[in-house]
């Protein structure tokens, strides 16, 4: 993607850049990178099936639409099942009678996502990520419509450009308090994964205290992150996604370096895994609601029954729904089983999206990610600057994160609206009052998500399954499953492969299990 500005207008005579895309960082020699480009290359070149394993996956989220991938890379035929009408799972968007979008989550792509960034390059669409300037933007609610930014400056390597972007804000944390910050956070530098694996079961509230960390960093930094990561507050979360996400950041020089998708998730991004799998002989299927996981006598799966009393059988099986809908699809017999037993720690956490239209052009933002530092919002962005297919000259979009969001998610929308203009006027000082009397709504569309991505609270990482089920022939996807990247966009498709992967080491054994159920049907079928 080259260097330009997205769009342009005239004021007064003079041409005004309202929006700039930067870039693609050079990420295709990074060590992750690579290593992720060797996964995805290993389906297309292992070992051509004599007979493609038909196998059928519940879910055409990232995860399920991951695993359907790449068993397609591979020579065999997945056979998707997604409840909905809509494509994505938490990408999911809708179109309203305006022709407007509306998303159930703000996604951003980062450069430290390499499975992710491989995706789109074998999918040839790369250049749907806008990517923006190499920054973070927090706002500063002591100086209400003021933002404090983290610039990582492109010359230096990692992770002396994070080091260099932090010692250079002297905004959010005064010299003694980074040196503190510091000092807390070289056992994890020294350390490496092993010590970032033990901090799972401390908060980040209970890690910082016994570090010595001092409580404005917190304050400044760690809410923020907290909020933006898992959309819950540092007192709940485990300390180390904390510093998975640090290690990532600043262990690669474009690691935090962020990109937009172009558009909407479901036709940019999942329609051309969709057409990929399909022509591959795959099948994706909407409106295809599962209501029962059947067993055989030995307790294996039988089929999959849907609500339409549609039967649905295959060589092997994945639930590649969030773990919260999979708990309730968890047969009786499998229940006391411990893989399945450990789930139950697992809960998703409540999350609201929120898209203002109003009707005016908002100044005080930029073409990037904010981080509200609000107590109410996580972050946000003014999608009318930021996404080429919502890009509007005149108006500006506002899509939201509302977190946490335990409390207000079985409010009514007419309430989360007013509380978010509340903490609007705050970030918009000369543009938002909370009573309209300034820049006034055209629209509103709240999203609610009742049960998201998965709490990442201390003690999860032992609960969660690897891809591999104790069953034979049934599997997991999910960015809840095993695989270090914890629930993320990144952590999805990671999971999607590493369920591919195992089916297809397993290939041998499923299409025996096949043939044998095939064997034993056999004099049934002749005495009829």
């Amino acid at each position: 993607m080259d260097t330009g500005c997205l769009s342009s207008m005239n004021i007064a005579g003079a041409k005004q850049v309202v929006c700039q895309d930067f870039p693609r960082p050079p990420l295709e020699n990074t060590i992750n990178y690579l290593e992720a480009g060797q996964l995805s290359s290993s389906f297309r070149s292992s070992e051509r099936p004599s007979k493609p394993l038909q196998v059928v996956i519940a879910g055409a989220g990232l995860a399920g639409l991951s695993t359907a991938k790449y068993l397609a890379d591979a020579g065999h035929k997945p056979i998707v099942l997604e409840a909905r009408d809509v494509l994505g799972g938490k990408l999911a968007a809708w179109k309203d009678e305006d022709g407007d979008w509306y998303e159930t989550g703000l996604h951003i792509f980062f450069g430290a996502y390499p499975n992710v960034q491989n995706l789109f390059a074998e999918l040839g669409i790369s250049d749907r990520l806008q990517w923006k300037e190499h920054s973070m933007i927090f706002a500063m609610p002591n100086k209400p419509g003021e933002y404090s930014r983290f610039d990582f400056p492109e010359t230096l390597p990692a992770p002396l450009n994070g080091v260099w972007a932090i010692l250079k804000n002297n905004e959010m944390l005064t010299w003694p308090e980074k040196v503190k910050f510091a000092i807390g956070l070289l056992p994890a530098m020294l350390g490496g994964q092993a010590y970032v694996e033990a901090q799972d079961g401390l908060t980040v509230s209970e890690w910082m205290e016994k570090q010595g960390v001092p409580d404005r960093v917190n304050d400044e930094v760690f809410i923020a992150m907290s909020k933006a990561l898992n959309f819950i507050n540092p007192d709940e979360l485990s300390m180390q996604c904390i510093l998975i996400a640090l290690n990532r950041f600043l262990q690669e020089k474009h690691g935090s370096k962020m990109a937009f998708l172009d558009g909407n998730p479901p036709e940019r991004l999942c329609m051309p895994i969709v057409n990929h799998i399909q022509s591959l002989g795959g099948e994706v299927r909407l409106n295809s609601r599962i209501q029962k996981i059947e067993l055989n006598p030995d307790g294996t799966v039988k089929h999959f029954a849907l609500t339409d009393g549609t039967q649905i059988t295959g060589d092997a099986y994945v639930c590649a729904a969030p773990v919260d809908i999979f708990k309730l699809l968890v047969p009786q017999e499998w229940r006391e089983i411990s893989y399945f037993k450990r789930l139950d720690k697992l809960v998703g956490v409540p999350v609201i999206n929120v898209h203002i239209w109003f009707d005016r052009k908002l100044k005080n933002t930029y073409d990037h990610l904010l981080f509200s530092r609000s107590s109410l919002l996580s972050v946000y962005a003014d999608m009318s600057l930021a996404c080429k297919e919502y890009y509007d000259p005149n108006r500006s979009m506002l899509e939201l994160v509302f977190a946490p969001a335990e409390e207000w998610i079985g409010r009514s929308d007419t309430e989360i609206i007013e509380a978010t203009m509340l903490e609007l006027a705050k970030l918009f000082p000369d543009e938002i009052a909370a009573d309209q009397s300034k820049a006034k709504i055209l629209k509103y569309h709240v999203v609610k998500t009742p049960r998201s991505v998965y709490k990442t609270v201390p003690n999860c990482e032992p609960c969660r399954p690897l891809q591999r089920s104790p069953i034979e022939g049934f599997y997991l996807a999910g960015d809840y499953t095993k695989q270090k990247y914890l629930a993320s966009m990144e952590g999805a498709v990671l999971s999607g492969k590493f369920c591919a992967q195992s089916i297809v080491q397993d290939s041998k054994m499923l299409s025996r299990r096949s043939q044998e159920s095939l064997q034993s049907e056999a004099p049934v079928a002749s005495q009829l």
